[in-house]
């Protein structure tokens, strides 16, 4: 692969390893798409999610692709009353990503990130690289490295 993504730039000075994959953006448009795209289960494949609490800080979820953020789960996990999903059109501006590029890796500016629970039971697990039609293949500990993430109950 030739191209990087500043996900894979942000991974190689941290001199941490991942594997990269690409995938046709024209005929995966879904998560779910991507991962039979890619020969996977989709619990191994997250999505990112970014949300605005009710304090009006924002904070990054990643979920199995299959499944739905628990808006109250997602709420406890960070301490907040209340959560919602940002606006698709406040993605790019507050993280430098786009919808359906978006990683908890290389954002602007780093919010609290949480990983539901479930990544504890997978040895790698895939998430966005930073760019539509790229994943990346990466081990919690080693996401740990380079975002501090939390994992909790989210699904």
């Amino acid at each position: 692969m030739e191209t990087k993504t500043n996900v894979m730039r942000v991974l190689d000075a941290l001199k941490l390893p991942y594997h990269a994959f690409t995938y046709d953006a024209d005929t995966a448009l879904s998560g779910t798409e991507v991962a039979q795209t890619l020969h996977l289960e989709p619990e191994r494949v997250f999505k990112t999610l970014v949300t605005v609490g009710k304090t009006k800080k924002y904070y990054v979820f990643m979920i199995p692709v299959a499944l739905e953020l628990n808006l109250k789960k997602a709420a406890q996990a960070c301490g907040e009353k209340s959560i919602e999903m940002i606006k698709a059109r406040e993605l790019l501006p507050l993280t430098g990503y786009v919808h359906g590029g978006c990683s908890p890796i290389g954002m602007k500016k780093p919010f609290p990130t949480y990983i539901d629970a479930s990544a504890l039971t997978l040895e790698t697990l895939y998430c966005s690289a930073g760019r539509i039609g790229f994943q990346i293949e990466v081990a919690l500990d080693v996401l740990r490295k380079a975002v501090p993430v939390q994992t909790a109950p989210l699904t």
